[in-house]
């Protein structure tokens, strides 16, 4: 009877954690495609202005995630995801305010700091409370996410062509609306679930957010897992950047590649929690090496597929390393790092995940404009090999 109390109350803050994750990712993709381009070009940004609104929003999660982490470490993981909520739900409301493009600067990067926040946070709560099977709850909280990251396209570009004959700006501002209501549940879920005990409110130290770094980056196997998240995302990035222009010199339609990009979600959405119980049962390095080397031989095969069903194939089979490879690196972050920096191990995986990111689509840029497509890839499948052995050797059992 015991387990079973136990067991309730559990299973009913991961149902909380993963609403909460699915509205607020729904939320913030809503604000973000397909309307922000269109909002930007709307208000007359040019295309300097509009790269730059789209890059402002990961900038946040790499500067905020690793300090949002420690403080949830400190001042209690709740009163993070509170301001959270608020973030998410006050954002979207700022862009019916916005009629000068650089305004949406700093409303992007105000709307970035909600997820900066948001995941690192939720990630160090499901590795505290489910310390036995931490890769499945992870997966299903991820799981979560992305269909929400997968709706919120379909739903915004559906109310931008239902209101498409409303003068100025009113789509693309209804579309906001929509997005702050749907941020209501976040902030009201995030109110109803109980969590630690929070210590008392306090100013922390500069001292307390270099001891963790430190402590984070002198651990060679949170380093190494840190470096595996960097470069799955920075092959991913390449890939979701460049992959619509290959299918256009191939002869193929954006279509197609809306195509390829939704069913690989789906399969990311489907086998997270299944290769999270896994990670639950097996030694999670053996799989996130595992993953990586798919992730990386797919990308590198971009160049060579010649037809719709191997492009597919490629894509799938991407989705299956990424899947593989990033929901072991949580739970192994979460098996190696200290309790009471859990956190801010979090909080770094995180940023460094989003420098990945971000780096993925420049540096492919630059080869591919000096040495094609071939090369621009290659360039993941390398960096991909060259992090493989640098995890191995450093997370080996000396």
């Amino acid at each position: 009877m015991t387990e079973i109390r136990s067991v309730v109350p559990d299973r009913r803050a991961m149902y909380i954690l993963s609403l909460i994750g699915f509205f607020a990712i729904f939320s913030t993709t809503l604000s973000k495609n397909p309307v922000l381009p269109l909002f930007s070009q709307a208000l007359g940004a040019s295309d300097v202005v509009i790269g730059l609104v789209a890059a402002v929003s990961p900038l946040a999660g790499i500067l905020f995630s690793f300090p949002v982490g420690v403080l949830s470490d400190h001042l209690g993981r709740r009163r993070l995801l509170i301001a959270s909520g608020v973030i998410f739900l006050s954002a979207p409301l700022f862009y019916l305010l916005i009629f000068n493009p650089l305004w949406l600067i700093p409303v992007r990067f105000f709307h970035g700091m909600a997820t900066a926040i948001l995941g690192p946070v939720i990630a160090a709560m499901i590795a505290e409370r489910f310390p036995e099977n931490t890769g499945e709850m992870l997966g299903q909280y991820s799981s979560a996410t992305l269909i929400g990251r997968s709706l919120a396209p379909l739903v915004g570009g559906a109310i931008i062509s239902f209101f498409v004959f409303y003068p100025s700006l009113i789509p693309y501002q209804i579309v906001y609306l929509a997005a702050a209501v749907v941020a209501v549940p976040v902030l009201l879920l995030i109110l109803l679930y109980r969590g630690e005990n929070a210590g008392p409110l306090k100013v922390l130290p500069f001292s307390a957010f270099r001891t963790s770094f430190v402590a984070f980056f002198s651990n060679r196997k949170l380093r190494a897992t840190a470096f595996v998240d960097m470069a799955t995302y920075f092959a991913f990035g390449a890939f979701e950047t460049f992959l619509p222009l290959v299918l256009l010199s191939g002869g193929m339609g954006a279509y197609q590649a809306g195509i390829l990009f939704a069913a690989q979600t789906l399969i990311i959405t489907l086998t997270k929690p299944f290769f999270g119980r896994i990670a639950d049962q097996v030694d999670k390095r053996i799989q996130i090496i595992i993953g990586l080397l798919v992730l990386g031989c797919s990308v590198a095969a971009i160049p060579f597929a010649s037809s719709f069903a191997a492009f597919l194939l490629v894509s799938a089979l991407l989705a299956v390393g990424m899947s593989l490879s990033t929901v072991a690196t949580s739970a192994y972050t979460a098996d190696i790092a200290k309790k009471e920096q859990m956190g801010a191990s979090m909080g770094a995986l995180s940023s460094v995940m989003d420098i990945g990111h971000s780096a993925g689509p420049l540096v492919t840029g630059i080869i591919i404009a000096g040495s094609g497509y071939s090369a621009g890839f290659l360039a993941s499948f390398l960096i991909a090999a060259v992090v493989c052995g640098f995890f191995a050797l450093s997370v080996r059992d000396r």
